[in-house]
């Protein structure tokens, strides 16, 4: 399997905790944890390469993380993009850690980051899930992701 087009790619961990910070303006909400991982055939089948990983996450992380512009939705959407007006989470942090991606993301006050405060406060183990567009070619029964990989969101999911 050879596929020239580009698919939306969407890898799940639920290795995340919930921190509680306090600030100046009152009690903030955040999530942290493992948010993707590289060289590990995932339950998707799919196995990204650290080369493929690292040289895609470095990229999201300058042009988005470092911007203060990476944002997340509640669940995933079935477009490639985030909705500015659909955001829960703000990444705040990425970085590597041997294989392990760990991540730190806030809980914005919109309407779907007050769905994920209630949720988390009421006890909910929320996951976060990236969201990524790529080419895969299969090899062994494995489906490799090509270095065209772009990240485009982390998103909160259950």
């Amino acid at each position: 399997m050879s596929n020239n087009k580009y698919n939306l790619l969407i890898e799940s961990s639920d290795n995340v905790d919930v921190l509680s910070e306090q600030t100046d303006q009152g009690k903030q909400l955040y999530i942290e944890g493992i948010f993707a991982q590289a060289n590990k055939v995932n339950g998707n089948g799919r196995l990204y390469e650290r080369r493929v990983m690292e040289n895609a996450m470095d990229k999201y992380i300058n042009e988005y993380v470092n911007k203060h512009r990476a944002l997340g939705e509640l669940n995933h959407p079935e477009r490639p993009m985030v909705d500015v007006s659909e955001a829960a989470i703000l990444i705040s942090e990425l970085r590597w850690d041997g294989d392990d991606v760990y991540g730190k993301a806030k809980v914005l006050n919109t309407p779907k980051g007050q769905i994920v405060k209630g949720l988390l406060e009421g006890g909910f183990n929320m996951g976060v899930s990236t969201r990524a567009l790529g080419s895969l070619k299969e090899k062994g029964g494995i489906k490799y992701v090509q270095d065209d990989l772009m990240f485009t969101a982390v998103d909160c999911v259950d």
